[in-house]
């Protein structure tokens, strides 16, 4: 995406946000989750997702606070989608990924709206990969696409699993493109992972996989 065209993307995000209430809510979810190395990968990734996705992402980036709204605003940037750090009570809604604020965990509640919490860490990280993807498969059981990108750690191996056994789709960025290949790793090795891909090749396989769930 050229300059010309990102500034472009960023004057109608506000106009696609503003006339969200009159759309339909996603049905298909995509829960990306990335640590060290992880901004870097998910330019590569989102760049690659077609504004036209059937799905809406939640990305779970390990950071502190105040560096996940300069994150989203540099994703949109490069990206067709609609992307924006995370408030309380949004909707999920195609083409728009939101970013987990630091320090929050991002889970959904009854009414499939974000809802931002401040419990204690879990795998001593807030916000944590593993809170976003039960609370998502929860209430998307199969229609779930869960995504580990390079990290250091274990965060979201659990929550890759729930996906699996609830008949969800699951991708594991491969370990010759991922800066520490820890989280992927254990999703790899528990055989929670359906693909294992280079990072440039995680954003088409996104959009293709959302396309075949939307049947």
């Amino acid at each position: 995406m050229n300059k010309a065209r990102s500034q472009m993307h960023g004057q109608v995000s506000s106009d696609k946000l503003q006339s969200s209430e009159a759309r339909t809510p996603a049905n298909i979810v995509v829960v990306i989750g990335s640590s060290t190395g992880g901004p870097k990968a998910l330019e590569a990734v989102v760049s690659s997702i077609p504004g036209t996705i059937a799905a809406s992402l939640l990305i779970v980036q390990h950071m502190p606070p105040g560096f996940t709204k300069s994150l989203a605003e540099r994703l949109d940037r490069v990206s067709e989608l609609t992307i924006k750090e995370a408030e309380e009570g949004d909707r999920l809604y195609p083409g728009v990924a939101l970013v987990a604020p630091g320090s929050y965990h991002l889970e959904l509640d009854s009414l499939r709206r974000v809802c931002l919490t401040q419990s204690a860490p879990v795998n001593y990280v807030r916000p944590s990969i593993d809170v976003t993807m039960e609370s998502v498969v929860s209430h998307f059981q199969q229609n779930t696409i869960g995504v580990i990108l390079t990290g250091m750690g274990r965060d979201g191996a659990h929550g890759m699993a729930l996906i699996k056994r609830a008949n969800g789709i699951t991708i594991a960025q491969d370990q010759q493109t991922s800066t520490i290949y820890s989280m992927p790793r254990m999703v790899a090795e528990n055989g929670d992972a359906d693909y294992i891909l280079p990072v440039n090749q995680i954003g088409e396989t996104i959009g293709e996989l959302a396309e075949r769930l939307k049947g």
